[in-house]
């Protein structure tokens, strides 16, 4: 039976390539992905067949990477961070599951034998860069509301906000849409203080990263890109400086125990 690996190729730094895909990559003839991704692989990717859809075509990428497995290839279908995180892996279920439906007209898909390999995330790798950002409850957000209502996307802000949760957001800004950070800074401010700090990480772990200490009344859609992950701390989070070297945490509650 052909293989399809449906993974995460961490952020960027091939030292953050988990073992278990860099296998599969060795293995696969085929790798279906954003160009840019394939570049990032650099030398592992000697000898391989690419096959590269631009951004806004990930329907289509998942399709060909079922496809070719299912033509016998062993193929990978790659994404940056964590495939299963804001990635490909639910639009390769979500044919899946519309072929079973009778939705689709690819029944050799179901004959593809497929594993997912994990990658680390860039809400991990930013986390890592500054501390121990994500040491107590946190969740995630996309500000794109290309795929998500607004109103939901709103909602969960407010949630976030009560539940007092560490916050990585993904997609906070693009070309088009330059206003829904500073709206989710202005739905936090009701929650927890100005002076909450605030992780901007762009590029994660790749040669031009750059790392930003603010606070979150001080966060602004202007300093952001569409490489660039934002993480708030919840109101216990503190920023510290030993010396030249600044850190994020979030206390676990070890302060009861000290």
């Amino acid at each position: 039976m052909s293989k399809l690996f449906v993974m995460g190729m961490g952020p960027g730094d091939l030292g953050l390539v988990a073992p278990n895909a860099t296998k599969a990559l060795a293995i696969c003839s085929d790798w279906v992905a954003y160009g840019y991704y394939l570049d990032l692989l650099g030398e592992l990717s000697e000898g391989k067949t690419f096959h590269n859809l631009p951004l806004g075509e990930e329907i289509g990428r998942a399709r060909l990477a079922l496809s070719l497995a299912a033509q016998g290839k062993n193929t990978a279908l790659i994404s940056s961070g964590d495939i299963g995180i804001y990635a490909m892996a639910t639009l390769v279920f979500e044919l899946l599951d519309l072929q079973l439906q009778g939705k689709e007209n690819h029944p050799e898909w179901l004959n593809v034998d497929i594993e997912v390999i994990p990658g680390i995330s860039a809400m991990q790798a930013g986390a890592s860069r500054v501390g121990a950002m994500l040491g107590h409850d946190f969740c995630t957000i996309s500000l794109s509301d290309l795929l998500t209502p607004w109103e939901t996307i709103d909602k969960r802000l407010h949630a976030c906000g009560a539940g007092d949760f560490v916050v990585s957001f993904y997609n906070p800004v693009s070309k088009k849409r330059d206003w829904q950070l500073n709206h989710a800074r202005d739905v936090l401010l009701q929650y927890r203080p100005a002076s909450t700090p605030v992780m901007i990480g762009r590029q994660l772990t790749r040669p031009e990263e750059e790392i930003t200490f603010t606070t979150l009344g001080e966060l602004d859609a202007k300093d952001v890109d569409m490489f660039t992950m934002v993480s708030v701390g919840n109101s216990d989070t503190k920023h510290i400086t030993n010396g030249e070297k600044q850190w994020i945490y979030t206390p676990r509650g070890y302060s009861k125990k000290l």
